[in-house]
Parts: C-alpha cells; sequence; structure tokens
C-alpha cells in the first residue's frame, strides 16, 4: 500500500500533466477564436467597401468561415499529431531505459522526489513503492509529466480550434449583416474591438502574461487588420468605379 506521501506525489504528477492538456486545449480555442474573429473581419469589411449586396458579403463570409475553420484544423491536428508521436518516442525510451539500465532509472526517481521535497529515506522509500507498483507509469510522470494512459489527443485540439474559430468568425458576419446601412462596417469594427479584448484577456489569464500588454497587441493587430483591408476594398471600390 502506497503511503500518503507517495499518494501525494503521484497525485501532483497527475495534476502537472491533466494542466498541460487542459492547458493545450485552451490554447487552440483562444487561437482559433481570435483567427476568426480577425481574418472574418477583415475580410467581409473588405467586400463591403466593393459590393453593399448583402448577398455577397454573406457569400464571402461563409465561405471564409469554413475554408477557415478547415485550416484551423487540419494545422492544430497537424501540430497537435507531432506532439503525441514525440511522446510516444518519449515513453519507447523510457521503456528501454528501464529494461536496460533499472537501477540508475531508480535512483533517478529518487532524486526527482528528493527535488520536490522529500527526505533522501523517504523519496527512496516512495520511488521503491512506485517501481513495484508500475515502474514505467511512474517514470513516465515523474520524469516526463506524461500520463502513457492518456497521450495528448489531436481530435480535441482539432475540434477546439475549429469550433472556436468558428463561434468567433460569426461575431464580425452577424455584425456586418444588420440592416444599419452604412453604420454597418463602424458596428463590425467596435463589435471585433469588444471581442478581441475579450480573447486577449482570456488568453493572458490563461498564460500568466500581463493583461493590458496582451490584450493591446491583440486589438492592435485586429485593427490594423481591418483598417488594410477597408483600404484595399476602397481601392478596388475605385478603381472599378
Amino acid at each position: 500500500m502506497h503511503t500518503k506521501t507517495s499518494h501525494n506525489v503521484w497525485s501532483n504528477s497527475n495534476l502537472h500533466t491533466n494542466l498541460n492538456k487542459r492547458e493545450n486545449r485552451l490554447r487552440a480555442a483562444v487561437l482559433g477564436a481570435n483567427d476568426g474573429i480577425v481574418s472574418i473581419a477583415g475580410l467581409v469589411i473588405g467586400v463591403a467597401e466593393v459590393t453593399q449586396s448583402k448577398s455577397a458579403i454573406l457569400t464571402a463570409g461563409l465561405a471564409g468561415i469554413v475554408a477557415g475553420a478547415l485550416s484551423m484544423a487540419v494545422g492544430e491536428y497537424i501540430s497537435v499529431s507531432t506532439q503525441r508521436d514525440t511522446e510516444k518516442a518519449l515513453l519507447a525510451g523510457e521503456r528501454r531505459d528501464l529494461r536496460d539500465h533499472p537501477k540508475e532509472e531508480l535512483s533517478g526517481l529518487e532524486t526527482i522526489f528528493e527535488d520536490e521535497g522529500l527526505s533522501k529515506k523517504t523519496a527512496t522509500k516512495v520511488a521503491k513503492e512506485f517501481t513495484r507498483a508500475d515502474a514505467f507509469t511512474a517514470h513516465a510522470e515523474a520524469e516526463l509529466h506524461i500520463d502513457p494512459k492518456d497521450l495528448t489527443n489531436p481530435w480535441t485540439s482539432l475540434l477546439a480550434s475549429a469550433g472556436s474559430f468558428i463561434l468567433g468568425s460569426t461575431i464580425p458576419l452577424i455584425a456586418i449583416m444588420l440592416p444599419i446601412g452604412a453604420f454597418s462596417v463602424p458596428a463590425t469594427f467596435v463589435s471585433v474591438i469588444i471581442a478581441l479584448i475579450i480573447a486577449g484577456t482570456i488568453s493572458a489569464k490563461m498564460s500568466g502574461a500581463n493583461i493590458l500588454k496582451s490584450t493591446l497587441r491583440v486589438v492592435i493587430g485586429g485593427t490594423i487588420a481591418m483598417v488594410v483591408t477597408y483600404i484595399i476594398g476602397n481601392i478596388f471600390r475605385i478603381t472599378g468605379a
């Protein structure tokens, strides 16, 4: 039976692993939403400056949403699949080390527990208990922070990224489609800036960054994108006049 101390060490390792997985999903969701907000806002504003046809704007917006969501989904799937492959390679290496150098691996596990604040005697006892129970899982979680029974899932990141992109992109599309005539573009600007402030704040809190600086970067970047596409739309409208 594991001691209370060994249970706490094991729980802390599991917590670290679970937090990493949650952060991956949150990161994909925040990036997807931010990309959806900015890219579709730029697209519909640019189109709105060329034509006042709501059907044309809606068609362009929907096409952009589908293309953007698929692009985000594929990119996130490839990225996280690569991470999963890396996890598998690390676990395979850990299996080899446990098979070929069991004493060295046990000593390494003891050192990890000592670094976490356990006395040498307790660290040795905990390391031996974990090794007897499940050496591979103990080393994978303590050394690599990987749960071999719950590897990174590219599908959850794919869905988080694509879903948040669609959610974020609907904000500028709905705003530009409002029946308010010449005020539709200003309304889109305002709605996008508000959405970017929210996305920037969430991203900063998630990463522990300075909220003001992080939010300003997101808002300034999104504003530049909208202004550029607004200017390009005006150029094409003048050229085609």
